[in-house]
């Protein structure tokens, strides 16, 4: 079971989903869970099946003291790149919380705060910490169902399927179709290691 980072605090976790995609948004989550919170079924997303994440969105939204989910479009992400994307979602999921934390903590290794806050930035923090896990099943589930509404508009890049992300067959799609508004520009395509048109 995932812990609580400090249940003498209201502690916020953020995390996002969608940052390696070649199309659709950068989607941002954050939430502060009850003190003393528990529910082992609540892990990083990625260790999730769909059916699964589903239950457990509902579960997080009804529990939780307060959440924010926050998208950025491709657009944006081209025009900003997907970095300052990353934080402006996140940012921007923090400021839209209806409860104001003591602490925020975020998966990864950087962030930068718009406001002055108290955070603390931890490598493989949906793995560590309920908060942080939570917030990466909202933005999972969130991004997922925003490229399943995509993708019966654009069923040819099986977006349904594979949510944007390049795989073999959305990258065939790319090459014999191009791409479309909701693809990321400033995304190479050939390179296994996605990398930014600057």
């Amino acid at each position: 079971m995932l812990m609580l980072f400090d249940n003498k605090k209201i502690v916020c976790g953020v995390d996002e989903a969608g940052r390696g995609s070649l199309a659709g948004p950068v989607t941002a989550a954050a939430v502060i869970l009850p003190k003393n919170y528990k529910n082992s079924f609540i892990k990083d997303s990625k260790k999730t099946n769909s059916k699964e994440r589903s239950h457990l969105y509902d579960e997080i939204i009804k529990s939780c003291i307060a959440y924010s989910i926050i998208s950025i479009e491709a657009k944006k992400i081209d025009k900003i790149n997907i970095l300052n994307a990353t934080y402006l979602a996140m940012n921007l999921a923090i400021e839209k919380l209806k409860i104001n934390p003591d602490k925020i903590i975020i998966d990864g290794n950087r962030f930068r705060a718009k406001k002055k806050i108290d955070f603390e930035c931890i490598v493989g923090g949906d793995d560590k910490y309920i908060s942080i896990a939570a917030a990466s099943i909202l933005a999972k589930v969130k991004r997922d169902k925003i490229m399943c509404k995509l993708g019966a508009q654009f069923p040819m890049y099986d977006w349904k399927k594979n949510k944007g992300y390049g795989t073999v067959k959305h990258k065939e799609m790319i090459y014999k179709y191009g791409r479309c508004e909701h693809h990321r520009m400033t995304f190479k395509i050939k390179n296994k290691q996605l990398k930014l048109t600057i």
